[in-house]
């Protein structure tokens, strides 16, 4: 995270626990994604820069790494969706901004849209009744269809765009 993507102006050294935490679930969410049987030997780097900070850093940085690694033609399970969601007073709400998302549970979740497998479900923030779990799970699995939805389109538009280019100059 840029310094001065937040509110909070204080020094974050390079290594510090948030960003180590965002980096082990890219990690760990792109190593469930990605075809790597057909990679031996190799090694993907993925670097996000975050610019401005207002909620939903972690959805956000996995929504832009799947559309980063599918333009680089790294092969995916599935496209890769992310959501996250929070309890406020009592009903499930998407795309929490910072206020929100220190106010009560978080969850974030990330699916394989085609087939709603879960390949990231982090709740952070306060604690979760169990009688809310399902309320918040289904919000957050309509949010990724809808990103799905967007993301896709704007897939099939950059491909079409990139061969209409490449016929044209042919």
């Amino acid at each position: 995270m840029a310094t001065f993507s937040t509110g909070e102006r204080r020094r974050r050294p390079k290594g510090d626990r948030r960003s180590a935490e965002m980096s082990k679930f890219i990690q760990d969410t792109f190593e469930a994604a990605i075809l790597t049987e057909q990679f031996p030997q190799s090694q993907i780097d993925i670097y996000v820069q975050i610019l401005q900070g207002d909620g939903g850093h972690l959805s956000a940085c996995i929504n832009g790494a799947c559309l980063a690694v599918m333009d680089a033609g790294i092969p995916l399970r599935g496209f890769v969706c992310s959501c996250s969601a929070a309890m406020v007073e009592e009903e499930a709400i998407l795309d929490v901004n910072y206020l929100e998302e220190n106010c009560g549970p978080q969850l974030t979740l990330a699916i394989l849209a085609q087939s709603e497998k879960v390949i990231l479900c982090q709740l952070g923030g306060a604690r979760l009744h169990m009688d809310r779990l399902d309320s918040i799970m289904s919000a957050c699995t309509k949010g990724c269809q809808d990103v799905f939805a967007v993301l896709k389109e704007l897939t099939l538009s950059h491909v079409r765009d990139g061969l209409a280019v490449q016929t044209s100059s042919t």
